[in-house]
């Protein structure tokens, strides 16, 4: 359903700034369109990547006070 709906909104965006004569806010160039793709591929796989795999240094990473567990007295 996300999907649908930036789908959608990507085109209506695109339709709005074409119809007002708007310059619009993508890359013109097939290149340029591309490396949108891309990018937005990476942030996706990425963020279902690191869904999937725990933090291993979370037990390092200081809480409210800044204390690692090493640190505790």
């Amino acid at each position: 359903m996300k999907l649908f709906i930036g789908l959608l909104l990507g085109l209506g965006i695109g339709f709005g700034c074409r119809w007002l004569g708007i310059p619009s806010p993508a890359p013109p160039l097939l290149a340029g369109a591309l490396l949108v793709v891309a990018m937005t591929s990476g942030y996706v796989a990425t963020d279902a990547w690191l869904a999937k795999h725990p933090a291993r240094s979370k037990a390092d990473c200081g809480g409210p006070t800044g204390e690692t567990r090493g640190t505790r007295a």
